[in-house]
């Protein structure tokens, strides 16, 4: 029969071109802790452990769900890589730690060169705004278990910090305010849901009057990074406990850092809700409790904070131009 890896579905030179495409863009985030380049078996990072007494790795892995539904209706690859690092590094950096590197894992039903090349152009935009090293990565052709013209993707993530300054929420005492940070839109949570309700009414490619443009762009809106606002206020000291709200909305992202002992008071109508909420909630006739349940409803990080640092914590927030939502406190 003559059988190839070709005629069963997969290009070596596929591959080969796709990781010539990709090089350049790695390499235009390594420093100088990266000792290997993109290739080898596995990637070289050298820990500057002068800069630390007792340095701690922190790591998260995680992906993008369904929001590459959009990205595929749209036909548009450049922001879901973007959104991978930004959500890997809130991950680690609300645990206090500053991202290292960052390694990529994409699948596909047919490996598209072109295509992959968005996507870490992507990744390589979120690196260098991060400061973090694209050192290494795998991409897989998989027929017949993926289909052609889609793919799957994760990413993880490795920092460090300072044993004496992990964020763990261990020091979260009843009283304590909780100030909200808006996010950027539905982030890389509850697309499941809002998909299934948009688009069983609405084209991806549709113009909205309320969203200010086409339905998919405001859907793959990038997911914020906030790790520099982050940095800031724990380097002066001020919060008890920092929440990334993913999947699970604000309550279930935030009690896992709160003590057991204690619990959240949320003003739910301390903030206006971002447009794109309120049409998934109409066009679906969501319930209120649902929809907290499954969406960050504009909300994207939050900050548990002593009542007494609230006021400096607003002010470092507003030098960097993040309004302060004082969205609650720990009953």
């Amino acid at each position: 029969m003559n059988e190839t890896y070709e005629k069963a579905g997969v290009s070596i030179e596929a591959g080969d071109e796709t990781v010539r495409r990709i090089k350049t863009l790695a390499r235009s985030t390594f420093g100088k802790n990266v000792l290997s380049d993109i290739g080898l078996f596995g990637s070289f990072y050298e820990l500057d452990l002068e800069k630390y007494h007792k340095p701690v790795l922190v790591s998260s892995v995680d992906g993008v769900g369904t929001k590459l539904k959009v990205a595929f209706a749209m036909d548009r690859h450049d922001t879901v890589g973007h959104d991978l690092v930004n959500h890997c590094v809130n991950d680690i950096a609300v645990c206090g730690a500053e991202p290292l590197y960052f390694l990529d894992y994409m699948a596909f039903g047919k490996l598209d060169p072109a295509v992959a090349e968005k996507i870490v152009e992507g990744f390589t935009r979120g690196c260098l705004e991060n400061g973090c090293a694209l050192i290494g990565g795998e991409t897989a052709e998989m027929p017949g278990l993926y289909t052609e013209g889609e793919y799957d993707m994760s990413g993880t993530i490795v920092g460090v910090v300072e044993k004496d300054r992990v964020i763990n929420g261990s020091g979260i005492n009843k009283g304590d305010i909780l100030i909200g940070y808006r996010s950027s839109g539905l982030h890389t949570n509850g697309y499941s849901l809002a998909r299934k309700v948009l688009f069983s009414r609405y084209s991806p490619r549709e113009y909205m009057d309320e969203l200010g443009g086409r339905l998919g762009d405001e859907l793959l809106s990038i997911h914020r990074s906030y790790l520099k606002l982050i940095k800031s206020l724990h380097d002066a000291g001020l919060v008890n406990g920092l929440s990334h709200i993913t999947g699970g909305g604000i309550v279930g992202n935030t009690t896992r850092v709160v003590p057991k002992s204690l619990d959240l008071r949320i003003n739910w109508s301390a903030w206006e809700i971002p447009p794109v909420f309120e049409l998934i909630r109409k066009t679906g006739g969501i319930s209120e409790e649902e929809m907290r349940h499954v969406f960050n409803l504009g909300i994207g990080l939050i900050a548990i904070v002593p009542p007494q640092n609230v006021d400096r914590a607003i002010q470092i927030a507003k030098e960097q131009g993040e309004e302060s939502i004082l969205i609650g406190e720990i009953v």
